[in-house]
């Protein structure tokens, strides 16, 4: 058995500055992933790929996260560097996230540059150059948040009110990247900025997505070059286990060989935790992945491509930009608030199961939004936007949105951390085994919501409510099953 000395001297937490730090890194990820999930799907339509099939090029996240982010913390855990343990998984994933911004960005240009043609709907030499930079970008992605959380929690040390506020501070700055990400997004003239990104295969939208990736690369790395070079980690070694005769140290598991053993011996409460994230993220990723197209098709009635149709389906896209920067700041000051709500309610299971709740609400509202916006463009021929009260309403169901996405990016990695410091289990490999109920459910959603859809005529709705569903049963279960830590639960 390994002993990790590193941890033996965790018991006290770092200073607040340093978490804050490395917390700040989120600001810098989340900005690229508001532009993933703002103007990607729309992007991809454009290239030429259907919407049906849209969904499966977001296969791309899960199963580079089903592999990466578990073996990335397994090393990481193990990692003796100079460097420490997670610094050096942060900046390669920072590089990475370099090269595939430009790869997603420049699609276009590359693939006319190797014989796309321009009046070619589908341009299959961007499409293949677009998969390749975003399986790297996910994959970058997996390699960044997995030790950029472990190093929150070692950090936080035995501290669980730290490891929550860690974990607090880094939803807060997913949602200051959210913000920034979603303003870019919802902004038209953006390529004003860098005029060269206007090409002959590049339109202004196009122009406007690659202005923005410069600035999110921008920003990730000042961002991750200031916390790496402020916040030091120790030199980490693995000793042998005291009383191990000879003082020999016993064969290291492999990773594959260890990661079984890690899920086959889960204690109930991470098994609890891990079903009852599953079911919170098949909630959420319908909506994730196609909340703005939701707004560009069926609040504003348009379809993907040129014409009038497609200038009011772009209008509906930059309006569900807005809708996502509004709750992007509905999610950083929930952030902020969540310690506060949790001892007002009772403990941090409660609080998961009450915003569950909300979103399973939220997510059925889609479809009345909807109704009322075809009721309203029954009869018209000349394609318009919808009333002011139903833009108003489907704005607003974003902005509410923010408070369960806080929850969800903050509670259930809080726990994991507490739970595995309770079961004596390495923070990366426990976050990374947490990772695989994030993306398994994606997986599960990019395979089955374009059929599903397409059963029920096409649309995002029948996605939706499968997700409402979802968020139900997962609040019944937080609210039921899953155990909360005593130190969790409100003192008098």
């Amino acid at each position: 058995m390994e002993v990790e000395t590193a941890n033996k001297d965790a018991a006290p937490a770092s200073p607040l500055g340093k978490i804050v730090l490395v917390a700040s890194m989120a600001a810098g990820v989340q900005f690229g992933w508001a532009l993933q999930l703002s103007l990607l799907t729309p992007y991809v339509q454009l290239l030429g790929i259907p919407h049906t099939w849209a969904p499966f090029i977001w296969l791309c996240g899960p199963i580079s996260g089903l592999f990466v982010q578990p073996i990335v913390g397994y090393y990481s855990d193990r990692s003796t560097s100079r460097f420490g343990r997670r610094r050096p998984f942060i900046a390669a994933g920072s590089f990475l996230v370099a090269i595939a911004v430009f790869l997603i960005g420049y699609a276009a240009d590359l693939g006319r540059l190797f014989g796309d043609s321009t009046d070619n709907t589908t341009k299959t030499r961007a499409i293949a150059i677009f998969v390749v930079g975003f399986w790297i970008l996910d994959v970058a992605n997996n390699m960044l948040q997995g030790p950029c959380r472990a190093l929150l929690a070692d950090l936080s040390g035995d501290d669980q009110k730290m490891m929550r506020t860690g974990n607090a501070l880094f939803s807060f700055f997913m949602a200051v990247g959210n913000v920034l990400g979603y303003a870019a997004g919802s902004y038209t003239n953006l390529y004003k900025l860098f005029p060269f990104t206007l090409t002959g295969a590049c339109d202004a939208y196009c122009a406007d997505l690659k202005s923005c990736f410069f600035l999110s690369i921008a920003l990730l790395l000042i961002l991750t070059t200031v916390a790496l070079t402020a916040v030091k980690e120790p030199a980490f070694s693995l000793e042998p286990e005291l009383g191990n005769p000879g003082g020999e140290e016993k064969q290291v598991v492999p990773f594959f060989g260890e990661i079984f053993v890690a899920l086959k011996g889960l204690q109930r409460p991470m098994r609890i935790l891990l079903l009852v994230t599953c079911l919170n993220w098949i909630a959420w990723f319908p909506f994730l992945l196609f909340d703005t197209d939701w707004m560009g098709r069926e609040v504003y009635g348009g379809t993907a491509g040129k014409g009038p149709q497609g200038e009011i389906y772009a209008r509906g896209v930059r309006a569900g930009a807005l809708g996502l920067m509004m709750n992007a700041v509905v999610l950083g000051i929930t952030s902020v608030c969540v310690n506060p709500l949790a001892r007002g309610l009772g403990g941090v299971k409660r609080l998961w199961g009450i915003v569950n709740f909300l979103l399973a609400l939220c997510l059925g509202m889609t479809v009345l939004i909807t109704k009322l916006a075809e009721s309203a463009r029954h009869g018209k021929t000349v394609p318009s936007s919808p009333p002011t009260g139903i833009k108003a309403g489907a704005l607003a169901l974003f902005a509410v949105l923010g408070v369960p996405q806080a929850v969800t990016f903050s509670i259930p990695f809080a726990l994991a951390s507490i739970f595995s410091n309770t079961s004596g289990a390495g923070q990366g490999l426990s976050l990374g085994v947490l990772n695989l109920a994030v993306v398994l459910p994606q997986m599960l959603v990019s395979f089955a919501s374009g059929p599903w859809d397409a059963l029920f005529g096409g649309g995002n709705l029948p996605a939706f409510l499968v997700g409402a569903v979802a968020a139900a049963a997962s609040g019944i279960l937080s609210l039921t099953l899953l155990p909360s830590p005593a130190s969790n639960l409100p003192t008098s």
